[in-house]
């Protein structure tokens, strides 16, 4: 009778009462986890063979502290992870130096931006180029033909951030992420912005003001539309999703090497081989970041640490050597998850220990 309501679970066939049932008896002993690992195990390589569907595939919902669907918690153990290696994944790298949201004004001056902080930025004129506020800051004007002064906006781990340049484009900010912009755009030439990390933009429209993002050795050139860039300096990729109007992307030294993308196709820039590649997406899984969410799809861990290490500014060493290579699927609600929300649900899937020192968290195998 277990056997088949497991099945059913990972059919996704049972009811909300026959999972929390489930569970319940996973958690009574430890020999009942072990049979439900066993068979979710021999299941997953019959889906990987093609045995079975692949629509059957369970679809993991993290919400944590949602009362109302609190079985939702439940079903992080559904999330099909795929792979077994023995390859440990440890990632390092950190690209903050601040725990606050800095403005580099290009002059020498810098700002930060804090709860209380709400400010104008004047020039040496005393005319005012932007307002401040603790998680917005909103830019006024153009200038003519003299020389454009660059601002630097850095956003640390931990943190999102949304500017309004001069010309009304408005830039949502990931964690983690680097923006180079003009304090005003000038009269004659292109909006060009300079891009680390990842970041949303609604780009005004302005035909005769070509609009360019320029990340890592990859050029996104728009007119005025919505879309994503994903750029950070770990990754040997940049992808840029289209959600409104159109955009091109092109090597920045050979701008021959180009696509032109269509609302809901992704382009993918490899540093390696410098080629792009594109096809067809969903553009709200991309963007689901800038309404406080994390989504995955078929993700392995590897990459879900990064974005977590991001999110929540924190560094993850994993060392379990069944966890390192395995995938899953679903949604993490920022606001409402903790990273130990989320380490003890995939605890519920694949066994391990692991210890929180400060902000760095150890992962590691259950001792035999």
């Amino acid at each position: 009778m277990t056997s088949e309501l497991i099945y059913k679970y990972l059919s996704n066939e049972a009811s909300e009462q026959e999972v929390e049932t489930l569970f319940e008896w996973i958690d009574a002993s430890a020999d009942n986890k072990s049979q439900f690992i066993t068979l979710k195990k021999a299941w997953t390589i019959a889906a990987l063979s093609g045995e079975i569907s692949s629509d059957a595939v369970p679809v993991i919902i993290l919400k944590p502290k949602n009362k109302i669907l609190q079985y939702c918690k439940y079903a992080a153990v559904a999330a099909l992870l795929f792979g077994l290696g023995k390859t440990a994944f440890y990632f390092s790298e950190r690209t903050k130096t601040s725990k606050e949201i800095v403005l580099d004004l290009g002059d020498g001056r810098l700002e930060y931006f804090t709860a209380k902080n709400q400010t104008t930025l004047v020039n040496d004129k005393g005319d005012l180029i932007a307002r401040k506020f603790p998680n917005q800051i909103i830019y006024y004007g153009k200038v003519l033909d003299q020389e454009v002064l660059y601002h630097t906006l850095k956003v640390p781990y931990g943190k999102r951030f949304q500017l309004k340049l001069s010309d009304g484009t408005v830039v949502s900010l990931n964690s983690g992420t680097t923006l180079r912009y003009p304090e005003q755009f000038g009269i004659n030439g292109k909006r060009n912005v300079y891009l680390t990390g990842e970041a949303f933009f609604e780009v005004a429209k302005d035909k005769q003001h070509p609009f360019i993002v320029h990340a890592n050795e990859a050029d996104i050139e728009v007119l005025g539309t919505k879309f994503n860039v994903s750029a950070y300096p770990e990754n040997s990729t940049v992808n840029s999703v289209l959600v409104e109007g159109s955009i091109q992307m092109s090597e920045a030294v050979n701008t021959s090497n180009a696509v032109l993308l269509e609302p809901n196709q992704m382009a993918t820039w490899h540093n390696n081989s410098k080629k792009i590649v594109k096809k067809e997406v969903d553009p709200a899984f991309y963007s689901a970041w800038t309404k406080g969410e994390l989504a995955f799809k078929d993700t392995p861990f590897s990459t879900i640490a990064k974005i977590i290490q991001r999110t929540y500014d924190v560094e993850i060493i994993n060392e379990n050597s069944d966890l390192a290579k395995q995938s899953f699927t679903g949604t993490i609600n920022i606001s409402e998850s903790s990273v130990e929300n989320i380490l003890e649900l995939l605890k519920r899937d694949t066994p391990f220990n692991y210890s929180i020192k400060q902000n760095t968290i150890t992962i590691t195998n259950i001792p035999n």
